[in-house]
């Protein structure tokens, strides 16, 4: 028997089974941890443990470690999965059951993620805060980007609102960020919008990505690098799992003399200058085009850069 063939009648066998197709179900429409699994289905978690790794060892579910719990969602290669979810009935009794209480508890998910960061102090939407002109960066970044990107990756995604700007030019895009709580923002604003799961988060750290090498046909960074102890080492991270016709776009502060930005906002740097980023463009092999400034209000004094780079050599794995 062809390996194929195997691999098919593995995810037939594995799909076949009430529990697993209503993991399935709900997975196929963005990522659950198991927890919420575990709650929405009314199932124990040794129970489900057992459905969920027969579904991963079949390639039909994705597991993505995140601290202390875990998230599955479709594989990429599970197009028989989707078709087979394709011929279940929308209205089906169980799964909209199944699909109101997993929507309720992620809704729950990101109201204590907010109040977290409501309790914190904290400023998760840096641009707002910073009274930086966000229509204006919006509209440079799409101007930056291919009219069509296959597969994208955000760097820093935050509670994923550049994932949203360029969902309609992406085949799938993914965002990644170290924090949970900015992991379940995003997963919840991405899933209210309708573009969950073709736009998708996970944890991971910028200095290691769980990516291969030449993976994506866009990576961006936006307001990331200025928190950054080595930002040379995240360029060359995000070169790394660049495509040979990708594009690197690098969204930050342009030098300022704003020292209060430093100890407010525990920023790393004081902004970048053209020579500093070409230089650590180069050093990751990639070739930095015309960088586009966009001007802060007046009271704001400060403005915002645009590097936008492509692959200019093979870069080597460090």
């Amino acid at each position: 028997m062809c390996k194929a063939m195997e691999e098919t009648l593995a995810q037939l066998r594995a799909a076949a089974e009430p529990t697993r197709l209503r993991l399935l179900a709900l997975c196929a429409r963005g990522a659950l941890c198991v927890t919420d699994l575990c709650a929405a289905l009314g199932q124990s978690q040794p129970r489900l443990s057992r459905h969920l790794k027969l579904l991963v060892e079949a390639g039909l579910l994705e597991r993505m470690p995140e601290g202390s719990n875990v998230y599955f969602s479709l594989a990429a290669r599970a197009d028989l999965a989707r078709a087979i979810l394709a011929r279940l009935p929308e209205d089906d009794p169980l799964l909209a059951a199944d699909r109101r209480l997993a929507a309720r508890l992620s809704a729950e998910r990101v109201r204590a993620a907010s109040d977290a960061f409501r309790d914190a102090g904290a400023d998760w939407d840096e641009m707002r805060a910073l009274g930086l002109p966000g229509a204006a960066i919006e509209a440079a970044v799409l101007a930056a980007l291919p009219r069509r990107v296959g597969h994208l990756l955000d760097i820093g995604a935050g509670t994923g609102q550049l994932l949203e700007l360029v969902a309609d030019r992406c085949d799938a895009a993914l965002g990644v960020d170290a924090s949970r709580d900015m992991l379940a923002l995003a997963r919840g604003r991405l899933a209210e919008r309708g573009l969950a799961p073709r736009c998708a988060v996970r944890q991971a750290d910028m200095y290691r990505l769980p990516f291969p090498d030449g993976g994506f046909d866009a990576v961006t960074l936006q307001m990331v690098l200025h928190y950054a102890e080595d930002p040379a080492a995240a360029l060359a991270e995000a070169a790394r799992v660049l495509s040979p016709e990708g594009v690197l776009l690098v969204v930050d502060l342009a030098p300022h003399g704003r020292a209060e930005l430093m100890e407010r906002h525990a920023h790393r740097w004081p902004g970048f200058d053209d020579g500093q980023m070409a230089g650590w463009l180069g050093e990751a092999g990639c070739a930095l085009s015309s960088p586009v400034e966009i001007p802060g209000p007046p009271d704001v004094n400060l403005n915002v850069r645009l590097w936008s780079a492509h692959r200019a050599t093979a870069v080597q794995p460090a």
